[in-house]
């Protein structure tokens, strides 16, 4: 049920995460959102944007677990809200790692922990190639890939 994607990027650790953790990055590559969090382990995390809740739509919200500049970025993942009445029963856990190879970078994505029954894993297991694709894409050219939406 884990699901996990390796991506070799032609950037450096730097650039990559800074795709994944400044607002420009994320909104490039996360469908239009932002991450709303302090970065600091223990903290609340929030991936909002536009959606079925209009511009401010939380998509996805959790706690920092780990964040280690430029290597590792771990949280817990509940579905917005908008999504499932239970979302706050509903969890699982994304872990993204950076590493340096040769002179690229190595993307290491883990989502795992699910609870029981996550109606979201179907969604997740076909988002995340789309927006790690995009993430690859933007920090190797600075442009995104179009979707068709």
């Amino acid at each position: 049920m884990d699901l996990r994607f390796d991506y070799y990027i032609g950037a450096t650790p730097e650039q990559v995460w800074h795709v994944l953790t400044s607002d420009e990055g994320v909104k490039s590559t996360f469908f239009g959102c932002t991450i709303r969090s302090t970065f600091q382990a223990g903290d609340e995390m929030a991936y909002v944007g536009p959606g079925k809740d209009g511009d401010d739509t939380v998509h996805v919200y959790g706690e920092i677990l780990q964040f280690e500049p430029h290597h590792i970025f771990s949280f817990t993942e509940h579905p917005g809200p908008a999504y499932y009445e239970n979302h706050a029963e509903l969890q699982s856990r994304v872990t993204i790692t950076l590493e340096p190879v040769g002179g690229c970078t190595k993307l290491t994505l883990i989502q795992d922990q699910w609870t029981e029954n996550h109606p979201s894993h179907a969604s997740a297991s076909s988002n995340w190639p789309m927006m790690l694709s995009s993430i690859k894409t933007y920090a190797e050219t600075g442009k995104t890939l179009d979707f068709g939406y």
